[in-house]
């Protein structure tokens, strides 16, 4: 009788071990879940392929149940390279953990297929596609061609280095002595009138003219000579 008791008594306890292992996988399953929607969600529109991996999950940890764990990126922090991500739980038992994650965004990126020096406009020969990790380069990396086409080198670069928008500049859309028009536009009528660029100009920037009375004037530079004077 004594035997069988205690024989009952080790099946109920391994029975026990058996939900609270069961309860414990459900949990991790959900935590997991719960950080693939917060990944999938804060990389929507990066180029490329996006892949992460989780690391380990303390299943020893004394987590109450939880139907819906929220995961969420933590102050400070962001979905890029070796991170960690924030996973809460509210109710009446809260709890909250933090779960190790590394992140990879594969994709093309522009790099140079020979060296270039300062000052050079770049040509579409000068440059190559390469699959890399976007989160192993350094920010502001170009991932098409048409970005950096056009654009002046502001350092040399070697082969095979990425090309970043921090290293590249803009042509300048007005020169320095160059005749331009000027455009002034108000309410219900347009003037043109003509001058001399005073300085070089990107697209967008201050300019100024100096008109035939010799007076000067500043408007926005444009492309084809074109000097923009708002009202």
């Amino acid at each position: 009788m004594k035997l069988l008791a205690r024989l009952l008594a080790l099946t109920l306890a391994g029975l026990a071990g058996l939900c609270h292992a069961s309860v414990g996988q459900a949990q991790l399953s959900q935590i997991q879940k719960s950080i693939e929607q917060l990944v999938h969600s804060q990389s929507a529109g990066l180029p490329g392929k996006v892949s992460f991996t989780l690391g380990a999950i303390d299943s020893r940890q004394n987590l109450s149940a939880c139907d819906a764990p929220q995961a969420f990126v933590p102050a400070g922090a962001r979905l890029w390279g070796s991170t960690s991500v924030g996973v809460r739980c509210g109710g009446v038992s809260p709890w909250l953990i933090y779960v190790p994650l590394s992140v990879k965004v594969e994709t093309s990126v522009v790099v140079a297929t020979q060296a270039l020096t300062q000052g050079r406009i770049i040509m579409a020969s000068d440059l190559a596609l390469q699959e890399a990790d976007l989160c192993q380069l350094p920010a502001a990396v170009i991932t098409e061609a048409a970005q950096a086409l056009g654009r002046i080198l502001s350092v040399s670069i070697a082969p095979g280095q990425p090309l970043r928008q921090d290293l590249l500049r803009s042509p300048p859309v007005i020169q320095q002595g160059q005749s331009v028009t000027l455009r002034v536009q108000g309410a219900g009528f347009k003037v043109s009138a003509g001058g001399k660029a005073v300085n070089n100009a990107i697209e967008g920037q201050v300019t100024q003219v100096r008109i035939p009375s010799g007076q000067t004037v500043s408007g926005i530079a444009r492309s084809g000579g074109i000097v923009e004077i708002a009202q």
